[in-house]
């Protein structure tokens, strides 16, 4: 596998291959890096936590009794 970086100077890019690679498929795929990041930062997910309420006033947490089997 091949993973290279290029900045082109005009629409021709040469690339150079292994010889064990003559003969069979390659697939090849350009885009440019900073493609992919405007669309999936723009998006926000909203969070909210207004699913359950509960009333936690006068709840004392026992560890010993959440840990007993």
């Amino acid at each position: 596998m091949i993973h290279t970086i290029v900045k082109p100077n005009n629409n021709t890019l040469l690339l150079p291959i292994p010889d064990n690679y003559i003969g069979r498929q390659v697939e090849v795929i350009a885009f440019m890096i900073d493609e992919g990041k405007e669309t999936t930062s723009s998006k926000k997910k909203e969070v909210s936590f207004n699913a359950v309420k509960l009333d936690t006033r006068g709840f004392k947490f026992n560890r010993d009794e959440a840990n007993e089997r």
